[in-house]
């Protein structure tokens, strides 16, 4: 589980491209704005990407059934976590993205270090 947060155009949609590519996946990855979720296969395991920008809180979240997508078999990475606080679990790996410049960031990551040593 990867929460993404950082404002409009930070870079959260390419971010989440970069774990499909690492997992294999061959179809483009989009934003799911719209569609709040897709699913993407890849060679090992499934990705689930994941936008919270149009949910009006927690409670939008469990109605899109988008929780199911948790802790499963795949990798779910969601855009806009910092919309639905109370369904980020606590051992979620959390990306924050500032925007430094109009070609830079600071990326500021912070999870359980097993799952931040294996992804190395």
């Amino acid at each position: 589980m990867v929460a993404l947060y950082g404002g409009l155009g930070s870079g959260k949609t390419c971010f989440a491209k970069g774990i499909a590519r690492g997992l294999g996946v061959e179809e483009t990855v989009t934003s799911p704005t719209y569609t709040i979720i897709r699913e993407y296969d890849g060679r090992a395991t499934p990705l689930y990407h994941i936008d919270a920008y149009r949910l009006d809180g927690d409670g939008d979240f469990e109605d899109t059934g988008a929780g199911e997508f948790m802790g499963g078999a795949g990798i779910t990475v969601i855009e806009w976590s910092e919309r639905i606080p109370r369904s980020i679990p606590g051992d979620a790996i959390t990306v924050e993205i500032d925007v430094t410049g109009p070609q830079s960031r600071v990326l500021r990551i912070r999870g359980p270090e097993a799952l931040l040593n294996a992804i190395g």
